[in-house]
């Protein structure tokens, strides 16, 4: 399923709405950048790859921006140690971190 990312930059998220519900991820920018600090998706729409779309697209944002990761959220950090295509972007790449 492919879901439209909104960038709230007010609000300092990136987010998906489906029926009703928001789903985000919330970051902090830092000199040459970006804290991935939480992800949450309602349960509601859980177990569609909401949570996959939002990790992606703020991961491609960080690459297109050239910003470092640090991936504070367990789930970010998840999905870059299964996508070996972000680790070079992430300050912290290795399971053990």
């Amino acid at each position: 399923m492919v879901f439209k990312v909104e960038h709230n930059t007010d609000g300092k998220g990136f987010e998906i709405h489906v029926d009703g519900y928001t789903a985000f991820v919330d970051y902090k920018l830092f000199p040459g950048g970006i804290a991935l600090t939480h992800t949450e998706v309602p349960k509601e729409i859980s177990g569609q790859g909401v949570a996959s779309a939002l990790a992606k697209h703020a991961l491609e944002y960080a690459q297109k921006n050239d910003l470092k990761v640090k991936p504070y959220c367990s789930f970010i950090k998840a999905y870059i140690d299964e996508h070996l295509e972000y680790q070079k972007i992430s300050l912290f790449h290795n399971k053990e971190d």
